[in-house]
């Protein structure tokens, strides 16, 4: 998959374009709905399959006091969007300009100018451009205009059969909830996150059951507080059953400011530190909880890993 950032030229001057667009945030089993018709009405047509996306999520710029966290961050999107065999993904970069800029000229700069698009697909309920002003009726006229075709497509149904569509709030709520099975059915995939493991206080390694302490960005969605069955991966494609604790750690600390994530890896013991981590999680299996002392922790800790060790089939 190419990935390009400059609108300023044609990029397929010989072809056109199928192109959607959107934050993209996941690549859930929605969006890869609608890729999925891209890539069909592309080939059909002898066109490029592209996804226009963004990069950051534009309410970091229109409104950041409530923008959402992350469930993918960009080099991530781009790994799951090249998963689905489009032939390039156009990263256009979301500024305090580009939030100004109105529909119009975000269709004349990017679908008409950039990838001379053929056909445009998008959700029913699809807006962009300043104050929201561009829809699938602009894009109709636009399209009257300039040459390219609008397919407005229905939002895919939850597969759970919960009455609400498929959609990046739906999966962050699901993970908000210690919901990862239903995250996992909407993604398409467990929820993974990573970050580099870093030095802790080595109190798992002190109890027997140590720990890879996983740094996670800021900007990323976490699950809830609680302990988990999951699978990390090393930087060599590798992968390991483990138990993952997220949390405050309340057993040791009283006012702990922020959550922790930590792996204990189940029948490993080299050294992780400083290595990029990939953690997906799989199955709740508790809450996170205060214990008496070291001995109960010490007896649950003990229970996670079996649960966890059942859970993966590990």
């Amino acid at each position: 998959m190419r990935v390009l950032h400059d609108t300023t030229h044609r990029a397929f001057p010989e072809r056109g374009a199928v192109v959607t667009i959107g934050a993209y945030d996941g690549v859930h089993v929605g969006h890869q709905a609608v890729i999925g018709q891209v890539r069909d009405r592309a080939s059909a047509r002898d066109c490029v399959s592209v996804v226009v996306t963004f990069d950051r999520h534009p309410a970091t710029i229109v409104r950041p006091e409530s923008a959402p966290q992350l469930i993918t961050d960009l080099p991530q999107k781009l790994e799951l969007l090249a998963d689905t065999g489009l032939d390039a993904t156009l990263v256009v970069t979301f500024d305090a300009a580009r939030s100004a800029e109105s529909a119009e000229d975000f269709v004349r700069e990017v679908l008409v100018g950039c990838l001379d698009a053929k056909v445009v697909i998008v959700g029913e309920d699809f807006h962009f451009g300043s104050h929201r002003s561009g829809n699938v009726a602009l894009l109709r006229r636009m399209g009257v205009e300039h040459g390219f075709e609008v397919e407005p497509i229905a939002l895919q149904a939850r597969p759970d059969g919960v009455d609400e569509p498929v959609s990046s709030t739906a999966i962050r709520r699901a993970l908000a909830g210690g919901q990862v099975e239903t995250a996992k059915a909407l993604l398409g995939r467990p929820y993974e996150v990573r970050g580099m493991v870093v030095t802790g206080d080595q109190r798992g390694r002190l109890l027997g059951f140590p720990t890879a302490n996983v740094e996670i960005p800021n900007q990323m969605c976490l699950p809830a507080d609680g302990v988990y069955a999951g699978w990390y991966e090393r930087p060599d494609g590798s992968t390991h059953a483990c138990a993952i604790n997220l949390g405050r750690r309340p057993t040791f600390y009283e006012h702990a400011d922020h959550s922790l994530l930590e792996a204990h890896l189940l029948d490993f013991s080299d050294d992780l530190y400083g290595e990029h981590a990939r953690v997906r999680f799989v199955e709740f299996l508790r809450s996170e909880r205060k214990f008496d002392g070291i001995d109960a922790l010490v007896a649950q800790l003990k229970r996670d890993v079996e649960a966890a060790r059942e859970a993966l089939g590990a």
